[in-house]
């Protein structure tokens, strides 16, 4: 059976609408209206259009937050995604690891990216898990109540370079510049960071785990899967299409058969994002060209 980590109440989760100010020069956001639970939330987050896909004003429902994770291993770098199943999508992607910002970390949207590669990526070794630490700050260890955390051995995060187009919170520039896209369908804006995870020197053995969060009986249940690893490494250069998961150290190829990618792969047209999804082959095709 799957483990259960944790389990907590959807209810606690607050964020507010977002008035989006774009340009060519930049884009900036604002918190709006009242706080909004999850499910208020996801009643915004109705499709909508633009004409213009660089200067316009628009009210989104929300900010979500990304991170192109990645990672070199035995000399190859590598991108890591995570499987999701969007029931209210009726499909099944692979997507970077991702989160909705609640309401007191809209105005640094990094911490929150930070929580999510702490709740959703989880790095085993033979001797316990590993915690991370980007900079000076420690990550969470959301489920040290059930894992057995290492003391003597940690993970690294560091910035990698940042988007061209500077985003601001207000008057804020976020200073790691993530990509921002608006994605038309859901009427969201998205922050897209990059960041790279250095593994401990010495350490062979490790196993990448995604822990899946499910709404059940009005519970955010976050279980540790028994099927094998939910957590894929893409090579960065990627000519055979290959995809892998890492599993005490081997890398253990994945079919790619009817795969599908998150709208953070299809293609962005200013600072728009038409799409929900790309399939595994027209993404390759796309890179290919690049």
């Amino acid at each position: 059976m799957p483990q259960i980590l944790a389990s907590k109440n959807p209810r606690v989760f607050k964020t507010q609408p977002l008035q989006v100010e774009a340009s060519s020069r930049g884009l900036t956001y604002r918190p709006i209206g009242l706080p909004l639970n999850f499910s208020q939330m996801q009643a915004l987050r109705q499709p909508v259009q633009i004409e213009d896909n660089e200067e316009f004003s628009l009210r989104v429902a929300n900010l979500g937050v990304s991170v192109r994770l990645s990672l070199q291993w035995q000399g190859r770098d590598y991108w890591v995604l995570v499987r999701q199943r969007r029931a209210d999508r009726g499909d099944c992607v692979l997507k970077l690891i991702s989160g909705y910002v609640p309401v007191q970390e809209l105005n640094l949207p990094l911490l929150t990216a930070l929580q999510e590669i702490s709740e959703e990526c989880l790095v085993a070794t033979p001797s316990g898990w590993l915690c991370g630490r980007y900079g000076e700050h420690w990550l969470q260890q959301p489920y040290q109540d059930c894992l057995d955390y290492q003391d003597d051995s940690h993970f690294r995060l560091s910035p990698r370079c940042g988007a061209t187009r500077p985003v601001a919170a207000g008057n804020l520039p976020l200073l790691e510049r993530p990509r921002a896209y608006i994605h038309l369908p859901t009427a969201s804006l998205q922050l897209v960071y990059d960041l790279h995870l250095e593994l401990p020197e010495g350490v062979d053995s490790i196993s990448l785990l995604h822990v899946d969060e499910q709404l059940e009986e009005q519970k955010l249940v976050a279980r540790l899967g028994d099927q094998g690893s939910e957590l894929f490494l893409l090579p960065q250069h990627n000519p055979e299409g290959e995809l892998f998961t890492l599993e005490d150290g081997q890398l253990v190829p994945c079919c790619t058969e009817d795969l599908w990618l998150s709208e953070s792969f299809a293609p962005q047209e200013g600072w728009l994002v038409r799409a929900s999804r790309i399939s595994w082959q027209d993404w390759l095709s796309s890179q290919r060209v690049h």
